[in-house]
């Protein structure tokens, strides 16, 4: 699949220049992960790819604000998703071509610029004033751009953490729904520590992504530091010496990716079709439904805060379970994907049932509920899937996944739109 070369103790494969250890094999035992520094820094990882998408749509309240007339976690949606799907789609028409590495450090790079511009746009045009609608333009093309960036990094962390024991795996996964968390907790207290009026606003909004904008840079160097770690050598290694055998040292061309890749998505069809009926159904209704449908006269703006909250703490919950226990069934976990579609009459009836079922109460348990199974549920999944392909072909399945991931937060994300009409 790769080209070997050998040249001063150095191996120089398709995905990465590594130091060549002492030959290891799977019978060897691996090195310890000493202060558990790898799964930190995976868990660190997590944080980071969904890190500033969360930041985007959790200031819901500052973008409503500024922009009354938009449908602002709708369109946020939809832009970032059909972003991240094209550039998977490139990715897997030409991801022979590049290197894991360079992609997570852009697309890293990338989630930083784009944090980066909203208080600069703020600084320098917007100022807080109401209805500056290029600005929002602006913002929705930096939010396309984080989207692109989440192709070129989601995949192909989940990909190399499947090369290593499932709880790295599912480091990246809690580490994703933490990123949630934090980001929710963070803008609660940015929100809080000022006056809620219109110069609070703009200040919390601006202390919030100055924030984020430190978060992701330690992302950054967390990503550049787990190479060096000897237990990420020791499974790269074998990871070649697994290229080596199957394909005798042979180019990698473009008809062999393709033919792996179609390989690997034959593999993990059903773990794909369960991942994306999950995002179908998530994005349908989150964000969009929970800050722009319902509302709450007593919480008024905080209202959207508070149920983003709810549905990160509950998302982070069920992806941490699969820590205490997995369940190894996928066709069981596909069945609990296709009855989450119960969802739908559910929250249509927070907007058209019965009074008491639009209080604040239903539908904030449903929106704990959708998180919880959001999170056990794609924790499952993803780690279940690189297990079903071959150690090197790891990547390859993390990248499909993730496709399959973003193909449902495309669908759901236009679906969401029908709650408008």
């Amino acid at each position: 699949m790769a080209k070997l070369q050998c040249n001063n103790n150095t191996i120089v494969a398709a995905e990465s220049t590594i130091p060549l250890l002492p030959s290891v094999s799977a019978t060897n035992k691996p090195p310890k992960d000493k202060w558990h520094l790898a799964y930190i820094i995976y868990f660190t990882l997590g944080i980071g790819y969904l890190f500033q998408w969360n930041a985007f749509i959790t200031a819901v309240d500052y973008f409503s604000y500024l922009y009354p007339n938009a449908n602002v976690d709708r369109i946020f949606a939809l832009v970032s998703s059909l972003a991240s799907f094209i550039g998977l789609i490139l990715i897997i028409l030409n991801g022979h071509k590049s290197y894991a590495y360079v992609r997570i450090n852009i697309g890293l790079t990338l989630f930083f610029v784009s944090l980066l511009v909203v208080p600069l746009l703020d600084a320098v045009y917007v100022k807080g004033r109401v209805g500056l609608y290029n600005g929002f333009y602006v913002t929705v093309a930096v939010v396309g751009v984080s989207g692109l960036a989440n192709a070129l990094v989601q995949g192909s962390i989940l990909g190399s953490a499947g090369e290593l024991p499932e709880r790295y795996t599912q480091a990246v996964i809690v580490g994703s729904a933490a990123s949630g968390v934090l980001v929710s907790f963070l803008r609660i207290f940015t929100k809080a520590v000022y006056t809620q009026d219109a110069s609070g606003l703009q200040k919390s909004a601006n202390l919030y992504f100055a924030s984020s904008i430190v978060i992701m840079f330690i992302c950054m160097v967390s990503y550049n530091l787990a190479h060096k770690l000897p237990i990420m050598k020791y499974y790269n290694e074998l990871k070649i010496q697994a290229v080596a055998v199957e394909k005798d040292n042979g180019p990698l061309t473009g008809s062999v990716w393709r033919s792996t890749v179609w390989d690997t998505v034959g593999t993990i069809k059903w773990h794909g079709f369960g991942i994306m009926l999950i995002y179908v159904v998530t994005l349908a209704i989150y964000p969009g439904y929970i800050t722009e449908d319902v509302h709450s006269q007593q919480l008024n703006d905080w209202y959207p805060i508070l149920l983003i909250t709810c549905y990160n703490v509950f998302d982070l919950t069920g992806k941490s379970l699969t820590a205490v226990y997995l369940l190894e069934n996928a066709k069981i976990a596909i069945g609990c994907c296709v009855a989450r579609l119960l969802f739908f009459p559910l929250f249509l009836g927070c907007l058209h049932g019965p009074n008491f079922f639009r209080a604040e109460i239903p539908v904030t348990i449903l929106t704990c509920l959708l998180g919880l199974t959001n999170g056990y549920l794609t924790s499952v999944l993803m780690i279940l899937a690189p297990k079903a392909v071959k150690l090197h072909h790891s990547e390859t399945a993390g990248i499909v996944s993730v496709l399959f991931l973003v193909f449902g937060l495309a669908a759901g994300s236009i679906i969401a739109w029908f709650w408008v009409i």
